[in-house]
């Protein structure tokens, strides 16, 4: 059975250059920043387990489901709605629906125009789908009153949108407006960093371990740890029974199985 999806709410502030970092080390010379033990060696390894970027995110992830030639406008509501409809589901399911909706002309115009149960036959059998009509309808007749039919260009509108989480957020912002907001932290990235103890002490929440991920680790390396940790959690370092033999981490890896 699924887990219910009710979890405790994390209050994030979203607050411009709210802890980017880029002044660290200068104000605050005399305070040392805490940091995992063995994590640059860890994260070269990382780099070189997913060297051929061949996981389902590298070939059906989100970046690989818009219309690269469709008018910008189109391509970043594109971006977003393959988000809404990656949560709780594989890549591969996710890069079907969009295809379909996609041959459909996926345009915030053509989906206003979607009847609920035409819109709910197309994107089946993603997770949570009935709620994902909702969410899109609602979203799109949102970004077409507010936005002129685009999507906003912060995290802090982007996640008071329906059906649109922080994670989603901060890979909208890097996808769709190629800027680095911070850490999009799924359930991969969650629960590696919780096994190199990325984290000063155990996180429960997604949320939570954005926060103290990018506490301490370089804004130069936020946008690659989503792609890099989802295709390794996919392929290695597994939700149940991790492929420790092979993993080139394994001697230095705080939770490996030797």
């Amino acid at each position: 059975p699924r887990r219910s999806r009710r979890r405790k709410s994390v209050a994030i502030a979203y607050e411009s250059g709210q802890g980017d970092g880029a002044e660290q080390g200068t104000s605050e010379p005399q305070r040392p920043r805490w940091e995992p033990r063995d994590w640059q060696q860890q994260l070269e390894r990382i780099r070189e387990m997913r060297r051929n970027r061949d996981a389902p995110v590298d070939e059906m992830g989100v970046q690989k489901c818009y219309d690269s030639s469709a008018p910008p406008q189109v391509m970043r509501y594109q971006v977003l709605l393959s988000l809404m409809l990656s949560s709780q589901t594989k890549d591969q399911v996710t890069s079907a629906a969009m295809l379909r909706l996609r041959q459909h002309g996926l345009t915030v115009d053509s989906i206003l125009q979607m009847d609920d149960a035409t819109l709910g036959q197309i994107i089946y059998p993603v997770g949570f789908w009935r709620n994902k009509v909702k969410y899109i309808k609602q979203t799109t007749a949102i970004l077409k009153q507010k936005y002129g039919g685009d999507i906003p260009r912060t995290v802090e509108e982007l996640v008071q949108l329906p059906g649109v989480g922080p994670k989603m957020a901060h890979l909208a912002m890097n996808i769709a407006w190629d800027s680095v907001s911070g850490i999009a932290v799924d359930t991969h990235v969650h629960r590696i960093a919780n096994r190199l103890k990325w984290v000063k002490k155990e996180t429960r929440y997604p949320e939570e371990t954005r926060v103290a991920l990018e506490d301490w680790l370089p804004r130069d390396l936020w946008r690659e740890i989503n792609w890099l940790f989802v295709g390794f959690g996919q392929q290695t370092c597994l939700p149940v029974n991790p492929r420790c033999n092979e993993c080139l981490n394994q001697d230095i890896c705080p939770a490996a199985k030797r």
